[in-house]
């Protein structure tokens, strides 16, 4: 299928935007809409919808928020957000939403595994299901997310 001209400017902008080094694709060579789909699979398959990620994802990093900058308790998860001044735009073209260049450290007490993420992170898997491609620098696996927050 003919990619549209609206999908041919995403993949330009998500590939090389500056707002993050090496792109929201890294060296993820699948087109967008693939990446995405392939994803909501994996979220859908393990129970979940985008929607609970991310919100269960916001109401970790509000948590955290709570201990300013030192490590909280959430159930099992020892949670340390580190907020920096400023906002980061949506990479999407018709996407006006603004995130606060906040970071959200992750550690499940019970399994070991760590994460982190963006707020905009939040913003991309609840608006567009997007968990970013193989090699960014913010990629975050479905599974292993899951497998950490819930």
């Amino acid at each position: 299928m003919k990619e549209s001209p609206q999908q041919k400017k995403l993949e330009e902008i998500l590939r090389n935007s500056p707002l993050v080094a090496g792109g929201f694709l890294g060296d993820d060579t699948r087109p967008v809409d693939e990446i995405i789909t392939t994803d909501t699979h994996t979220v859908e398959h393990l129970g979940y919808t985008n929607q609970q990620v991310a919100d269960r994802m916001e109401h970790i990093r509000n948590e955290g928020v709570k201990g300013l900058g030192n490590s909280v308790t959430v159930g099992n998860l020892e949670v340390r957000v580190d907020d920096n001044r400023g906002l980061l735009p949506s990479p999407w073209p018709d996407d006006s939403h603004r995130s606060t260049k906040t970071i959200t450290f992750v550690q499940n007490t019970s399994n070991g595994k760590e994460i982190r993420w963006s707020d905009l992170s939040i913003h991309l898997i609840r608006e567009h299901g997007f968990y970013q491609g193989h090699g960014s620098a913010f990629r975050i696996a479905p599974v292993e997310l899951i497998s950490i927050i819930f």
